[in-house]
């Protein structure tokens, strides 16, 4: 007796694991596979919007800051990135990281929550404008149909954004990419809607006859 259980013929031995519920592949734990329980993959990265409208991202410039530590150079990374949805919404945003990825993704988020709309006329700014920001200086003026984008560098790539397709603009002084853009973000948050402009004019003069 004690042979026929130990001896290499016998009834089971070790091989008896194999009985014990199917085995570790877990086929018998779920009712499948291990992977069929979890629900659909979330392929998105913290802070993303899942359903939300398609933006147009541009990176317009990348700044790589070097500090000296102990036992070398540590490297940090900013990024200035402008979001727009073509349809009259801008906004900026500066992405400070350790790395070019997780720097451009953080201006990228900042930017979506500091967009804001701007009064378009068939493509077009309303009407014309110069801001100014620190050492920078910019001039936008609207263009007939077809004219075309008249801008270059930062100013460009807030227009793109924005949707507006037809431009005059002309920067003065400093061109640091941080001034331009922020210069051309504080011009176009200056434009009001002609109607509006309408409208206080008719109640100051009205306000005057009285």
């Amino acid at each position: 007796m004690v042979q026929s259980q130990g001896g290499p013929g016998g009834g089971g031995g070790r091989g008896g694991r194999d009985n014990r519920g199917g085995g570790r592949g877990g086929d018998n734990r779920g009712g499948g596979p291990r992977g069929d329980n979890r629900g659909p993959r979330r392929d998105r990265r913290r802070g993303e919007e899942d359903d939300g409208p398609e933006f147009i991202e541009k990176v317009v410039y990348i700044n790589r800051v070097a500090k000296v530590v102990k036992g070398g150079r540590r490297f940090g990374f900013t990024a200035i990135v402008v979001v727009g949805d073509g349809q009259g919404r801008v906004g900026f945003g500066m992405g400070r990281a350790n790395e070019v990825p997780e720097a451009i993704r953080k201006g990228g988020q900042i930017a979506r929550r500091t967009m804001f709309r701007i009064p378009m006329n068939e493509g077009t700014i309303a009407h014309d404008t110069i801001s100014n920001f620190k050492a920078t200086r910019v001039l936008m003026r609207p263009a007939s149909p077809g004219t075309g984008m008249i801008a270059g560098g930062a100013v460009r790539a807030v227009m793109e954004a924005a949707g507006v397709t037809d431009v005059l603009t002309k920067t003065y002084g400093s061109r640091n990419a941080v001034n331009v853009v922020r210069a051309t973000i504080d011009g176009l948050k200056g434009l009001r809607p002609p109607e509006r402009v309408r409208a206080a004019r008719l109640a100051a003069a009205a306000a005057a006859n009285a």
